[in-house]
């Protein structure tokens, strides 16, 4: 049986089995993570996973779950800082939008 060492941020290092690691493995490779409920404490345990830590874990037995993402949810979206004019605005509009559903007769 492999043994899997992590480290509980409450235990320090702790020992487990393939079967309590969870691994999630994310299209963009800076959000896939692995987790495990720590034996000692019960605590969840949720840590970033990078390549090595995938291949690792892998070698291990844990299967590793790809995560669905859309294409477009991975694709860059420059946005400018929003700016108090914008924020401003917006709420400016909520206020219209709130004033024009008072004025609707509900029955």
């Amino acid at each position: 049986m492999t043994i899997i060492k992590a480290t509980c941020p409450c235990c320090g290092d702790i020992e487990l089995t393939r079967d309590q690691v969870h691994l999630t493995v994310h299209p963009i490779k800076t959000k896939s993570f692995y987790k495990f409920v720590c034996p000692q404490c019960g605590d969840e345990v949720c840590k970033p996973a990078g390549a090595e830590v995938i291949r690792l874990l892998k070698m291990g037995g844990v299967v590793a779950v790809p995560i669905d993402v859309p294409s477009e949810a991975t694709e860059p979206h420059p946005v400018g800082t929003i700016t108090m004019d914008e924020v401003l605005d917006f709420t400016n509009q909520l206020a219209r939008l709130d004033t024009l559903v008072q004025t609707i007769p509900f029955p």
